[in-house]
């Protein structure tokens, strides 16, 4: 009940937030034309997001042959690509779902199909900390030296997290309140553990941001000029954004919550008409380059299979 309560606080508080500032922003808004320079920056945006998407369903197929699963990179890439869309049906869930059943069908254990679409957000959000902290070091250029350190501590705290020695604890925990809740008698442990630092796939999740990242600034670009020093700010911006959309529950997909995360932290960089106008335009990018990677992998599947 709390549970449901606080996801429906968060997707009421983030649409008044967003409704707020769409509202005292709209004359701003409704004055930006985009020219055909804009809309060219716009259609590469679109390809570099599709090509972030197409990164990180090779990124899974890393992550389950580092579980000593050799499966087909350009199978796995299909079924993530045909998967991605679901991820905006309500739970938030039902693209992990489809990729363990594909899985499954490949003939990869329930067990390790299922720690393989845990182990992708969690480096996932791993390596949005590690950007958002790294990036932060040099966008803020006045913090006190406590700031520094406790930004480096937390690096240090990220990475020894995702050591397999302290990985295999949350499994063997995780693993044990499933078993308890389909059958309080069952006491067995676990018989999968990581055996190795999941390094590769680690930066291949940053690949990931840093496509995704340069997708959205490109965006960003179409919409208003953009100088270097400005990149950071919005690299980090869209890191920490894009880390809330991912962790915050009761938001399929990331919609809301990281479209007001980014609006409260870049409007006092830029101005907010153009902040709005290009964080609306960059969930249509995304959406666009996940329908047409889902297209090119069905229709991929289907000519060649």
């Amino acid at each position: 009940m709390i549970k449901k309560f606080l996801r429906w606080l968060i997707l009421g508080g983030t649409l008044f937030f967003l409704a707020k500032a769409l509202k005292d922003n709209w004359q701003g808004i409704t004055a930006i034309r985009i020219d055909a320079v804009g809309w060219a920056i716009i259609a590469i945006a679109t390809g570099v997001t599709l090509l972030g998407h197409t990164w990180a369903g090779w990124v899974w197929t890393w992550i389950l042959k580092h579980l000593n699963q050799p499966v087909s990179s350009v199978q796995f890439i299909q079924v993530y690509l045909q998967t991605n869309l679901a991820k905006y049906l309500p739970g938030n869930v039902w693209h992990y779902y489809g990729r363990i059943l594909a899985a499954k069908n490949a003939n990869v254990s329930t067990a390790v199909a299922t720690l393989s679409v845990l182990l992708e957000p969690l480096l996932m959000a791993a390596a949005a900390l590690i950007v958002v902290l790294s990036s932060s070091l040099f966008v803020q250029t006045n913090t006190n030296l406590t700031v520094h350190i406790g930004q480096i501590l937390g690096l240090v705290v990220v990475l020894c997290v995702l050591h397999p020695r302290f990985l295999n604890l949350l499994i063997r925990l995780l693993h044990r309140l499933k078993a308890k809740k389909s059958d309080p008698t069952n006491t067995s442990d676990v018989s999968f553990t990581m055996e190795r630092y999941p390094l590769l796939p680690l930066f291949g999740e940053m690949g990931f941001l840093g496509l995704r990242g340069t997708g959205f600034i490109l965006t960003f670009y179409a919409l208003s000029s953009l100088n270097l020093s400005q990149i950071p700010l919005l690299f980090t911006a869209f890191s920490f954004a894009w880390l809330l959309g991912l962790v915050v529950p009761g938001a399929p997909g990331g919609l809301g919550v990281f479209e007001a995360t980014a609006i409260a932290l870049l409007q006092n960089y830029f101005p907010a008409a153009v902040v709005i106008s290009a964080i609306a335009l960059y969930r249509l990018v995304s959406i666009l380059a996940e329908i047409t990677g889902a297209g090119l992998a069905w229709l991929d599947e289907r000519l060649f299979e």
